[in-house]
C-alpha cells in the first residue's frame, strides 16, 4: 500500500522547524559571547548595559594576549604544512600501495580522531616529559601534528581515490618521470584534497586546547590556554573579545575553505 506523501507533507514544516532549533541551540552562546565582547560592563553581563571596543583595544594593548596568538599562529602555520606534507606521502602509500595490513594502517593512522583528547593529552604529556620535549615549540608542533594529520590523511587520500590514475600514466608514456607526472599533473587535479587538509590542519592547531593546556608552560602558551587560564583567574571580558577573534579567524577560513572549494570544482 503506497502512502499519500501530499498528507504528510507537514513533516517538512516540522523538520525546518527542528533544524532551526537546532541552529539556534549551537549558534546563540557564540553569539552571546560576540555581544558580551562588545559590553560596557567591566564583567561578563547578558545583557550588556552598553556598548563599547575597549575590550579588543585592551586585547591588542596587552603584549601577552598578542604573544599568546603569535604562538598560536606559528605553530598552526607549521603543523599545516607539515600535515600537508605528511599527509600527502601516507595518503599516496595508503591508496596506491600494495602491501599486507594496509587497512589496518589506515586505521592507526586515523586513531588520533576517535581517541579520547584527554587521554592523548595525558600519554604525550608523559612521553614528552621523558625525553624533554615538554613546554617547547617542537613538542607543540608534534602534539597537533598527531591531531591534524588524520584529517590530511581523509582529504588527501579521498582525492587521490577519485583521480584517474591513466591520466597520471599517460604522462609518463609522453616523456615525463614518475615524480614529474605526479608534480604537474596530480597534484592539480587534487588540490582542492590539498587546501582542505590545509585548512582544517590549520583549524585543528589552532582551536586546540585540551592538548595545549598539557604542553603549555609558563612562557609559551597558546591563545586558547591563555584564554582558559585566564577565565580561571578573571572573568573580563577581554576573554570574551579573544574568544569573539578565536571564532571570527575560524568562520572566515571556513568560508575562503567553500568558496575555494567552489571554485577547484567549476
Amino acid at each position: 500500500m503506497l502512502l499519500d506523501f501530499q498528507r504528510l507533507g507537514w513533516w517538512k514544516y516540522a523538520l525546518l522547524a527542528i533544524s532551526l532549533l537546532t541552529a539556534a541551540f549551537l549558534l546563540l552562546p557564540i553569539l552571546f559571547i560576540a555581544a558580551l565582547s562588545f559590553g560596557s560592563s567591566q564583567w561578563l553581563i547578558f545583557p550588556p548595559p552598553g556598548w563599547t571596543l575597549k575590550w579588543y583595544a585592551d586585547f591588542f594593548a596587552d603584549p601577552r594576549w598578542l604573544q599568546s596568538a603569535w604562538t598560536s599562529f606559528q605553530i598552526a602555520a607549521i603543523v599545516t604544512v607539515l600535515s600537508v606534507l605528511l599527509g600527502l606521502v601516507t595518503s599516496f602509500g595508503l591508496v596506491r600501495g600494495k602491501f599486507l595490513f594496509r587497512e589496518t594502517l589506515r586505521a592507526l593512522f586515523l586513531t588520533p580522531m576517535i581517541l579520547p583528547v584527554v587521554v592523548l593529552a595525558v600519554g604525550l604529556y608523559a612521553f614528552f616529559l621523558q625525553i624533554g620535549l615538554n613546554g617547547t615549540m617542537l613538542g607543540f608542533v608534534i602534539a597537533h601534528l598527531v591531531l591534524a594529520l588524520p584529517f590530511s590523511i581523509l582529504s588527501i587520500g579521498k582525492a587521490l581515490e577519485g583521480f584517474d590514475k591513466s591520466i597520471e600514466d599517460a604522462a609518463v608514456l609522453c616523456g615525463a618521470s614518475p615524480l614529474e607526472a605526479k608534480i604537474r599533473v596530480t597534484l592539480p587535479a587534487i588540490s582542492h584534497g590539498l587546501f582542505s587538509a590545509a585548512i582544517f590542519s590549520f583549524l585543528t592547531s589552532w582551536d586546540e586546547v585540551v592538548v595545549a593546556i598539557f604542553m603549555s608552560s609558563p612562557t609559551l602558551q597558546t591563545l586558547p590556554v591563555k584564554v582558559w587560564a585566564t577565565l580561571r583567574q578573571d572573568l573580563t571580558p577581554v576573554v570574551a573579545a579573544a574568544s569573539t577573534l578565536l571564532i571570527l579567524l575560524t568562520v572566515i577560513l571556513m568560508a575562503l575553505f567553500a568558496l575555494v572549494r567552489k571554485g577547484l570544482k567549476s
